[in-house]
């Protein structure tokens, strides 16, 4: 019976080889790591899509984060929100819609960008908080891998207006307030977050956490759906 995934993995037979050769290497060369099997699952993947060994070790999880990530994509609907553009352009949407989910933001709205100067905050701000009026942050995951506010944002917005969202992805990149944004989301106990300590992060790493998010959940899919026919066919 295969185990390859036919909605997250590579298409062909080549570039499934490619990739499994490419984890085959990096589970080989990072040695020994204090992270369960799903949590290197997302590991893995985020040094696969920037070559770099410093994320084991630096990426941190909630207990909760993985199976609260999972748990939120098979339910189907469940809304991806990101602080930039490039992290919705990141993602696969055959992925997506395999799970009925969209990605949003507002980072370029033009009410995002007055309320921003108006108010003299960023924009990353002004746009988890349109979010929020949406109504979109409850219950849904969210990415951020470029702006330290908009996590700083979202901290204030969990711990003073009670959003609650299903994951948090913070992996904002940077010199000025990236490091202590994460610090901050990690003393979040209300909800479950995954984050990458110190100044390295990005939008790239947020979509290949995601994607390997995605692709545990087919195989709990397949998992599932093979348990079904299992006993299915042992009545029969």
């Amino acid at each position: 019976m295969s185990t390859v995934n036919t909605v997250t993995e590579q298409l062909t037979r080549a570039g499934q080889a490619i990739e499994h050769d490419s984890f085959s290497i990096i589970d080989a060369e990072a040695g020994p790591h204090a992270y369960t099997p799903p949590q290197w699952a997302i590991v893995r993947r985020m040094i696969h899509a920037n070559a770099d060994f410093d994320f084991n070790g630096l990426t941190d999880f909630h207990p909760e984060a993985v199976h609260a990530g999972v748990a939120a994509m098979l339910r189907g609907g469940t809304p991806i929100v990101a602080d930039v553009e490039m992290i919705c352009s990141g993602l696969s949407r055959p992925r997506l819609t395999h799970f009925g989910m969209k990605p949003w933001q507002f980072i370029s709205d033009d009410d995002v960008i007055q309320a921003a100067q108006a108010e003299d905050t960023t924009r990353a701000v002004q746009a988890m908080r349109k979010a929020h009026r949406q109504g979109l942050l409850d219950g849904a995951i969210v990415g951020i891998g470029n702006a330290p506010t908009a996590l700083i944002e979202l901290v204030r917005l969990i711990r003073e207006e009670g959003v609650r969202p299903a994951l948090v992805v913070g992996m904002p990149v940077g010199f000025v307030s990236a490091q202590e944004s994460k610090d901050l989301m990690a003393e979040v106990q209300q909800v479950p977050w995954i984050v990458i300590r110190g100044r390295k992060g990005g939008s790239t790493l947020v979509v290949a956490a995601l994607h390997a998010l995605l692709a545990l959940a087919e195989a709990h899919q397949r998992e599932s759906r093979d348990a079904v026919d299992g006993a299915a066919e042992s009545r029969a």
